[in-house]
């Protein structure tokens, strides 16, 4: 018989100091917007996690008013526009660039997101030199995309 078949278990104790301080769950959204120039933006913005149990925490529930889902075949391009409403944007299958005015893009893969606010300033007249972003579909596959209205 082996030593570890036979002897009983041992247990480690340890004296414990006090808890590290618990960080506030949250999720970080990437949010494409307007800026007081009127030019399309990215900045991030955290989402405090306040609902729900420890095992399955929740952001407060927030209002939409719909959903669509689309589908940009291999090659799609778009050209600059703005949001005309703010919507959530996931992506669910393949992969969208956005592209900005001052020439800085992001890509977004299945299973991320962001929440595209990038409207047109009240009052502006649509300038595509100026205002809004394009998108893009990348890689090999379809761009499948779900939108949800704010």
């Amino acid at each position: 018989m082996t030593p570890s078949a036979s002897a009983p278990a041992r247990v480690r104790k340890s004296v414990a100091g006090p808890a590290p301080p618990v960080a506030m769950a949250q999720i970080i959204k990437t949010v494409l917007y307007t800026d007081t120039d009127g030019r399309a933006r990215f900045r991030e913005e955290a989402v405090a996690l306040t609902e729900g149990k420890p095992q399955a925490l929740l952001s407060p529930l927030a209002p939409s008013s719909g959903w669509q889902l689309r589908q940009s075949p291999v090659g799609f391009r778009s050209t600059f526009h703005c949001t005309g409403e703010p919507q959530w944007v996931f992506i669910l299958q393949g992969q969208m660039e956005i592209g900005l005015q001052d020439g800085n893009s992001r890509v977004f893969g299945p299973g991320q997101h962001f929440y595209s606010a990038d409207v047109l300033p009240p009052g502006a007249v649509f300038d595509p030199r100026i205002h809004g972003h394009c998108s893009r579909q990348l890689g090999p596959e379809p761009l499948v995309t779900l939108f949800l209205r704010a």
